[in-house]
């Protein structure tokens, strides 16, 4: 017997989780790295609920390593996990797994899918993130059809082997410049303490990997990071 075909329950628009996304108002982008959770003793599932015990309003699930299938398992779960909390959940790197998990988008680096066939394959309400490393990319960038641009890395990144140099603040500054009124995510090195001056520099959020595991307990380190964001 032929196994039935994957039918989506959840949306009925690919790459979609049913809630309204409002890029612009999300300050942190809480990213969910296996490989990181695993270094710290963390079930990525379990991390996942911590981070929407702590209120975060965006996770971003990333597994570099992992099988596909068991890729989209987690992210399935993750989505389902979100629902209640009404957060949304992107997938890096992977458009056909956002699309099959139902989450809100994907982000997508360099050479990945580009954004244009990413938004054709996700649909109009998806969120598409886009990372940059240099003024150029940045403004090419800027023409896509992406929800928000990533500069990075800021300071440089313990997690994330991105193949650039850190860029710092005066990158920051020059990427909302170059925006095109889209929202600027930094990445790269980001932590609570300096946080407020990546913002101050025209983020309009952070992106942060490592740091939401510092001191053992990631519900209260995302807290944490809402209390600050909402300062500034």
């Amino acid at each position: 017997m032929e196994p039935e075909p994957r039918t989506r329950t959840r949306n009925s628009e690919p790459g979609t989780q049913n809630i309204h996304v409002h890029v612009q108002a999300i300050g942190l982008h809480a990213i969910l790295d296996v490989d990181v959770a695993a270094a710290h003793g963390w079930e990525p599932a379990d991390l996942a609920k911590a981070y929407l015990d702590g209120g975060a309003p965006l996770i971003q699930v990333r597994a570099k390593q992992l099988p596909s299938g068991a890729f989209l398992a987690l992210c399935d779960t993750v989505v389902k996990a979100a629902e209640s909390y009404t957060v949304a959940v992107i997938v890096n790197d992977r458009v056909d797994v956002a699309a099959m998990s139902g989450a809100a988008g994907v982000h997508v680096g360099q050479e990945d899918v580009p954004p244009a066939a990413a938004r054709r394959i996700l649909g109009a309400r998806a969120v598409i993130g886009y990372s940059t490393h240099t003024t150029a990319q940045i403004e090419a960038a800027a023409r896509e059809p992406i929800s928000y641009l990533a500069i990075g890395p800021v300071f440089g990144s313990r997690t994330k082997d991105t193949g650039y140099e850190s860029v710092g603040l005066e990158m920051v500054r020059e990427a909302s410049r170059l925006a095109r009124g889209l929202p600027v995510v930094a990445i790269g090195g980001i932590t609570l303490e300096s946080t407020p001056s990546v913002v101050a520099a025209g983020a309009a959020g952070v992106a942060v990997i490592g740091d939401l595991l510092a001191g053992g307990t990631p519900q209260a380190r995302v807290a944490a990071y809402q209390r600050a964001l909402s300062r500034v």
